[in-house]
């Protein structure tokens, strides 16, 4: 097998695990339990726990909160915002190629009242920051825009946004599963106030994420009940993923420059093998200003979904786009979003890496593209006489 579906989500690293190993079995206490020697340790791993993520994003260690995953993080933050502002404005602002968890959240608070401008993006998928500045109004109370895009790789200038929203008044929250461990990410240079990230993104464990809160930001708890995370989370702290998500988070900030260094050179391999080996392609997202590991494309006159079946026959796994959405029949938002044709939107391929990719597999993975869609393409009536007319 042949893994290129990194977006959707990693290996976990051995190391990663063996971290975790101890608070399944010898370490189990709970971290509430402040009392016992056996919740003083899980406490102490929690604490460190903390201490790792916000270092790898510059955050104070009291500003990382542990939630379920990412999608729960953009929950938290978006109605959590919302809720505790709601006297003084109803306006949020996002983009129109925002992950479903943050799209289908702002769909919700319309329901109860909330005003939601979706600010569109440019033909690379990239938001301008002077659409979000012109949308700000007196009633805005929180702009979401994703730091990168989950399907086409795009990065967003985050640090732009920032800066307006905070000369502005305005909340300013990034979606940054797909980003975090793979660029660097430094949330107060950025004039960030509200981040979420998960773990399975870069070689942790599933079912753990976080969301950075920047200090004297005030929201809504999303989830009642003890007063675990400092009185803004309720529920058991889940210690053997907190641990995983912070060491391998840890290891993913190390060494980052050289790791983007190899992961360019390898996306870029798969970018230029395809688009000069199989005609009628397009790249989908920006060329140079995107996620080291991301790489997209639309192929004319062929269904997406029948490649990747025979991809994933031949060994080779990859996705259509999000994982998320990969029961729907309808296609991506995003290449819509970025003023695709449903025709061609439909003939999506997302290959995206990680650190175990090696260049082996990139070019078996490229020789084997070109003749999968050409058979496609002779059994589709849309080819029937492509060759030669353009």
């Amino acid at each position: 097998m042949i893994y290129l579906d990194n977006a959707a989500t990693t290996k976990m690293k051995d190391s990663v695990i063996e971290a975790m190993l101890p608070y399944f079995s010898e370490t189990f206490g709970n971290a509430s339990s402040t009392y016992t020697s056996a919740g003083q340790a899980a406490r102490k791993a929690l604490t460190e726990a903390r201490g790792k993520v916000a270092s790898a994003i510059g955050a104070e260690e009291k500003e990382i909160f542990f939630t379920s995953g990412g999608s729960e993080a953009d929950n938290w933050a978006i109605k959590g915002v919302a809720l505790k502002n709601k006297d003084k404005g109803n306006h949020i602002i996002t983009t129109t190629v925002e992950h479903h968890a943050v799209l289908h959240t702002c769909e919700f608070l319309e329901k109860q009242g909330f005003k939601v401008t979706y600010v569109p993006v440019d033909e690379f998928g990239m938001v301008n920051p002077k659409d979000i500045e012109n949308a700000i109004t007196d009633e805005t109370i929180l702009v979401s825009v994703m730091f990168a895009n989950n399907e086409i790789g795009t990065i967003n200038p985050i640090k732009e946004i920032g800066a307006i929203c905070r000369e502005k008044g305005v909340c300013f929250h990034t979606d940054a599963v797909q980003a975090a461990g793979a660029v660097p990410i430094d949330v107060k240079e950025m004039n960030i106030d509200l981040l979420s990230l998960s773990a399975h993104k870069f070689h942790g464990p599933k079912g753990v994420g976080a969301l950075y809160i920047r200090r004297g930001v005030k929201l809504e708890n999303l989830l009642h009940g003890g007063a675990q995370e400092l009185g803004r989370r309720a529920t058991t702290e889940n210690v053997a993923g907190i641990v995983g998500m912070a060491q391998a988070l840890a290891e993913a900030v190390d060494g980052m420059a050289e790791k983007t260094k190899k992961l360019v050179k390898l996306r870029d391999r798969i970018i230029d093998g395809i688009l000069e080996t199989v005609p009628y392609t397009r790249l989908n997202g920006h060329r140079t200003e995107r996620l080291p590991n991301n790489t997209s494309f639309c192929f004319r006159y062929i269904e997406g979904e029948s490649l990747l079946l025979s991809l994933d026959m031949m060994g080779y796994v990859v996705s259509s786009g999000s994982a998320c959405t990969s029961g729907s029949l309808d296609p991506s938002h995003v290449l819509l979003g970025i003023g695709l044709p449903h025709e061609i939107a439909h003939g999506s391929l997302r290959a995206s890496l990680s650190e175990f990719t090696t260049e082996e597999e990139i070019d078996s993975f490229i020789n084997a593209v070109g003749p999968i869609v050409q058979r496609l393409r002779d059994m589709s009536p849309l080819y029937e006489g492509v060759e030669g007319k353009e």
